[in-house]
């Protein structure tokens, strides 16, 4: 198999982005990787911090689509860059899956304009995996389409369903939409209507989930417009890093905290590791013809690696045969 992966996407490129996809080849020997981007500063990173570029090739390009370029910068003005490249090739059939932690908006575009949506799917969606009290949800849409209608958020529930069945290997995933209340007169109209789509569907709906009960891993798929998401995704982030920070001053403030942690750091690093967004690497975009994978913008190399991972999971699982079947069924 192999993964295409943007080498000048995110804010820790290209050195955590070369390094992580070292490590994914050393632990998959199914996988290879194209690495686009400038091919000459590749190469010195990769020599200055003796990074194995054993299977892995790299396909030259002079640009870079930075996070203040217009997302249609990927179709128009950097057509050259590593984001742009990368799409052609998997357009092309040249690699299974790309990856990249660069520009969301425009890797939105290119996934949708340039790679394509699945045949009847309206809008595709970033789907992070985020981690709860007993395990993992899927947040769709997690900021890709502000403004939804209420089939649409019906094919996110059915994509979101399918990818932790398929992918992350939920049975019978558990799908919430979320809202301001459980009634199921709660919320907007889009809300309402959406509530009873997803009620006559074949889903296992479990109903409306309020923001606080969407950590408790009350389901596996969390619903709503990617107004509402972003907000969700970006306060989650910010809920755990707060909680993480407070119990590092907590144990280094004092002697008695700093005795108390030599007591529990084992279990103080469990819970990190629980609370890091970094161990399911970042967000599939759901929707996209093939298959195409957000990454963290401050990914680092442990970030990257799992990226590809799950990307590399994704192609196994035909999840994107999968979807193209059960939405086409329903026309």
């Amino acid at each position: 198999m192999k993964i295409i992966v943007d080498a000048f996407g995110g804010d820790n490129a290209p050195l955590e982005i070369i390094k992580g996809c070292a490590e994914a080849v050393a632990e998959f020997d199914d996988l290879s990787i194209i690495l686009t981007g400038d091919e000459g500063k590749i190469l010195k990173v990769a020599n200055d911090n003796n990074i194995s570029l054993d299977r892995i090739e790299i396909h030259h390009c002079t640009e870079v689509i930075t996070m203040d370029d217009h997302a249609d910068a990927v179709l128009k003005s950097k057509k050259d860059s590593s984001m742009a490249v990368g799409f052609n090739l998997l357009k092309n059939g040249e690699g299974d899956a790309f990856v990249s932690a660069g520009n969301s908006g425009a890797l939105c575009m290119g996934a949708t304009l340039a790679v394509k949506r699945i045949k009847g799917i309206k809008r595709p969606a970033f789907s992070p995996v985020m981690p709860s009290a007993n395990g993992f949800f899927m947040l769709v849409d997690g900021g890709a389409n502000v403004d939804c209608r209420p089939e649409m958020l019906v094919q996110f529930a059915v994509m979101g369903s399918i990818y932790m069945n398929r992918v992350m290997k939920i049975d019978n995933p558990r799908v919430g939409l979320a809202n301001v209340g459980t009634e199921d007169h709660k919320g907007t109209e889009l809300y309402q209507t959406t509530y009873q789509l997803l009620k006559e569907s074949n889903l296992n709906f479990v109903g409306n989930v309020e923001g606080r009960d969407i950590p408790q891993g009350i389901c596996d798929v969390v619903v709503c417009d990617g107004f509402t998401g972003n907000l969700i995704l970006k306060t989650y982030e910010g809920v755990a890093m707060v909680v993480m920070n407070e119990i590092k001053s907590l144990f280094t403030g004092s002697l008695k905290g700093k005795l108390s942690a030599s007591l529990v750091l084992g279990d103080i690093k469990k819970l990190k590791k629980k609370l890091d967004h970094n161990t399911y690497g970042g967000a599939p975009v759901l929707g996209a013809s093939k298959p195409v994978f957000k990454a963290h913008g401050s990914a680092k190399a442990v970030t990257v690696k799992n990226a590809i991972r799950l990307s590399r999971d994704y192609v196994l699982a035909d999840a994107i045969g999968e979807i193209s079947k059960v939405i086409n069924s329903e026309d």
